[in-house]
């Protein structure tokens, strides 16, 4: 997809942050849509089907959470990636954040180069999951679905099977938060009843394996992988 093919909705109740964020966002090509405060967010999620949607948590009216809830709701917006802006320390947000359906955040007051940076990051994300590789290469690491090996540095590395299928889904997606609880289900379903710290300490062999820069901890959340 061509970054003009791109619609990006960024809601804030600060004119200063719309104008500012927006103008970095346009002028790299991206389509910027805008709204004041949550109940606008809905609407224009709606008629504008934006693939990706910036949101401010505290706005009148209805706050980003309430908005996130709303926006998840509609079948048609279900691919539709949501951030959220939170300020500094605000780790009660970021929580309810996610809990509501939002797939990441970026922490503000951010440099305008970070945020353009972030938001890129943000949509490689929406890759055609349809068409989905058997063969994912992610800089120096290959991982091929199909015959469940993984290579580093062209080195051949063989995994566990429920390490390999953890890597596997975490790599699908880079820079995704993916919540415990949906990591529970679609690495280990209803094969067994396995107690929180499994993915604990399933991550932490990972990390010996593969490099402990390559998994972030989201406290209280789950995990993600960093490309």
């Amino acid at each position: 997809m061509k970054k003009r093919d791109i619609k990006i909705l960024l809601v804030d109740d600060e004119p200063d942050i719309l104008e500012i964020v927006g103008y970095n966002l346009s002028s790299q090509g991206y389509q910027i849509i805008t709204a004041e405060n949550g109940v606008q967010a809905v609407k224009k999620a709606k008629k504008e089907k934006p693939q990706l949607i910036i949101l401010d948590v505290m706005m009148p009216e209805m706050d980003g959470i309430e908005a996130c809830e709303q926006i998840r709701k509609i079948p048609e917006l279900s691919e539709t990636i949501i951030t959220f802006l939170t300020a500094r320390g605000e780790d009660y947000s970021q929580m309810a954040g996610f809990d509501a359906g939002a797939d990441d955040y970026i922490t503000k007051p951010i440099k305008p180069k970070v945020l353009v940076s972030k938001v890129k990051a943000l949509l490689r994300r929406l890759k055609d999951e349809e068409k989905a590789e058997d063969v994912l290469k992610i800089g120096d690491l290959v991982i091929n679905r199909e015959e469940y090996k993984i290579t580093i540095k062209g080195q051949e590395l063989i995994l566990p099977r429920k390490e390999f299928e953890l890597l596997s889904l975490l790599a699908t997606k880079p820079n995704k938060v993916f919540k415990r609880e949906e990591i529970l289900d679609k690495v280990w379903g209803n094969e067994v009843v396995v107690g929180g710290r499994t993915i604990d300490v399933h991550i932490r062999k990972l990390r010996e394996k593969i490099g402990d820069k390559k998994f972030k901890t989201i406290k209280g959340v789950g995990y993600k992988f960093v490309d």
